[in-house]
């Protein structure tokens, strides 16, 4: 494949990045290459999630937890070895301050005065570094420091996660007083108040943070049921408000359902779903929904081959909804787009857009609500345009911090659709390599994975399938073979 070169003129013999030992263009006085220096921008830009328990495992951070003491948290964070691997230096006050949303010498004095004991602000810094709950000297919303995680549920091998339904109740009855019995009973009825209308956000919301780990077809069911329980709601009596909030949650149950309907290689339906969303968005004035649906169009024709369709359809949800997070999401599939078509300047142009726009955020409460864009995934866009384009380094890199993100600090899969794309990535580069054997077994273990996104699956996956065609016919049988049983079955490998 042709290199993706970025733009800066002419090379110049003899001066090489220290980053990757590219040859440095000449009007570059800098010791990194434009992509290297954008590369290590991007991973600066937000503070990195689902750090390993091992990560907070130095004397300094045990030192600070003992203390109770946030700024010597702060401190023991900046100094971290890992940064000094990473990035030749600990992290500054002004990164750091920028992250918590503070300003230098805010950090600074919360770093060298008094321990803090605002528990709003605790709370808020806390979830920004992903702070492992059983350190805290005090319990984050949801969370206890003297309940341990629920052991049935954890797994790390991306298989598919049964809904707990118990688990939906005590989040509801902490947040609202009342449990998913009680909600429906109240949904049901002629008049609803507003505390039932934050109890089916809630409900919805939570929806929406198990689609990347749940059982896709028992998801699919259960927003389904929502879906229509929802819509009957919204011929009842209600003010304004509360109209238009039911519209937006039905808005979201029609995305996720939609979303859920085509992992699952049911095309028919989920064009019909996400026609609904917009319809639902449209009559609502909700931007946020008209985007998403405009990206699940976009995504679409991005698995069916249809790259150029890609291109305007995602620009249309930009319109449609500029400065939201899925216009973030909408740019990385205009790359996506255009790394398949071999653009290569439209890739960088599209990936900074959206990495700008991205800056511009605010860090998401709920990161891994699926209609929300975090910030790791444009690891996991970089990581798809790398692939495509051949810079195997980067495709490497990325795909092991995609994967080393998706998996918890209890080592529970929390994204295990990226971890699988991430897994053929790097079955791809081995193949590259000419490690038939490595590539064959890492590309079997990803399509044995439980879940999936059937159309994204088989992209990915026949990247690796004509990598390894190139080797011979019978080179990487074994995962060739199962993928052509797995991309000639009916319905997808939920």
């Amino acid at each position: 494949m042709t290199a993706l070169v970025p733009p800066g003129g002419n090379h110049e013999d003899g001066r090489r990045c220290q980053g990757c030992n590219d040859t440095l263009a000449a009007a570059n006085s800098a010791n990194l290459c434009a992509r290297c220096h954008r590369d290590q921008r991007d991973q600066l830009r937000t503070p990195p999630s689902q750090l390993r328990h091992e990560f907070f495992e130095t004397d300094e951070f045990r030192a600070a937890f003992a203390e109770q003491h946030i700024g010597h948290v702060f401190k023991a964070y900046r100094n971290h070895p890992r940064h000094l691997t990473l990035f030749g230096r600990s992290l500054t006050q002004e990164l750091l301050a920028r992250w918590l949303n503070l300003n230098q010498s805010k950090l600074s004095r919360i770093e060298n005065g008094p321990a803090e004991e605002n528990l709003f602000w605790l709370r808020n810094w806390a979830r920004t570094l992903h702070l492992p709950q059983h350190l805290l000297w005090f319990d984050l919303p949801g969370q206890s420091r003297f309940t341990a995680p629920n052991a049935s549920s954890q797994n790390n091998t991306g298989s598919q996660v049964p809904i707990d339904p118990e688990a939906h109740n005590r989040i509801l009855v902490a947040n609202t007083g009342m449990d998913t019995a009680e909600l429906v009973q109240r949904v049901r009825a002629s008049a609803i108040d507003q505390p039932t209308i934050d109890a089916l956000s809630i409900t919805v919301e939570q929806m929406c943070c198990d689609y990347s780990h749940a059982d896709a077809r028992e998801l699919m069911t259960k927003g389904q049921a929502w879906l229509k329980k929802v819509t009957e709601l919204l011929g009842k009596q209600l003010t304004l408000p509360q109209h238009r909030e039911v519209l937006h949650n039905a808005g979201l149950l029609a995305l996720l359902v939609g979303c859920l309907e085509y992992d699952l290689g049911d095309q028919t339906a989920a064009q019909a779903t996400r026609k609904m969303a917009l319809e639902l968005g449209t009559e609502s004035g909700d931007s946020s929904i008209v985007g998403w649906a405009h990206e699940m169009l976009a995504w679409f024709n991005l698995t069916a081959g249809n790259y150029k369709a890609v291109i305007p359809l995602a620009q249309a949800g930009i319109i449609a909804a500029p400065s939201q997070s899925v216009a973030v999401q909408l740019y990385g599939q205009q790359a996506k787009a255009y790394a398949r078509m071999g653009m290569a300047d439209e890739v960088y142009e599209a990936l900074q857009r959206g990495s700008e726009l991205l800056g511009e955020l605010p860090y998401p409460e709920r990161p891994e609500n699926h209609f929300v864009v975090d910030p790791d995934k444009f690891d996991f866009y970089a990581m798809d345009t790398y692939r495509i384009v051949g810079h195997d380094d980067l495709a490497k890199r990325n795909a092991e911090e995609v994967i080393r993100r998706s998996v918890s600090p209890d080592g529970f899969v929390v994204s295990p659709m990226r971890s699988t794309e991430a897994q053929l990535t790097l079955a791809v580069v081995a193949a590259r390599a000419g490690d038939i054997e490595e590539a064959a077994a890492m590309g079997v273990e990803a399509l044995q994975h439980g879940r999936q996104s059937r159309p994204s699956l088989l992209m990915v996956a026949s990247e690796l399938d004509h990598e390894l065609s190139t080797y011979g016919a019978r080179a990487g049988a074994d995962f060739r073979d199962l993928f052509k049983v797995v991309k000639n079955s009916k319905t997808g490998t939920e």
